[in-house]
């Protein structure tokens, strides 16, 4: 770097959020996922631990957080889930022609898992929180 250059000019704000809580110790994972052309993704979750923080390398996600309605993360796009009781619909490959790569950083409390599956009961007792597209 140059003595003159300005280090901020480099910085492109991608997200800013306020989660909802860190945990205090908390353990962190950072992952890279690749979805094949199409695939479904990972089946409804939660990451009951804290907040995850992720970003779309390349490709395009079919996004869907409970009580919001599914987007499409574009590659260069953030994204975040508060984590808790929120469940995760989808991380769907939206593409069926192209790869899905994107990175996630979960925070997670000492002790707690960073991602448990949603079982088909729960996901019937909670249908009313989802949004339709």
């Amino acid at each position: 770097m140059m003595a003159n250059d300005d280090p901020m000019s480099a910085l492109t704000v991608l997200q800013t959020v306020t989660p909802p809580v860190i945990p205090t110790d908390a353990h962190v994972m950072t992952v890279s996922i690749e979805w094949p052309a199409g695939s479904p993704g990972t089946p409804p979750h939660r990451h009951p631990g804290g907040p995850a923080f992720g970003y779309v390398v390349e490709g395009e996600m079919l996004f869907e957080l409970e009580g919001q309605p599914p987007r499409v993360v574009k590659a260069g796009e953030a994204f975040w889930e508060p984590g808790g009781d929120v469940i995760h619909y989808s991380d769907a490959n939206h593409r069926t022609d192209s790869v899905l790569r994107f990175v996630v950083t979960m925070l997670c409390k000492p002790g707690e898992p960073m991602l448990v599956l949603v079982d088909e009961e729960e996901l019937r007792h909670r249908a009313g929180a989802r949004v339709p597209a």
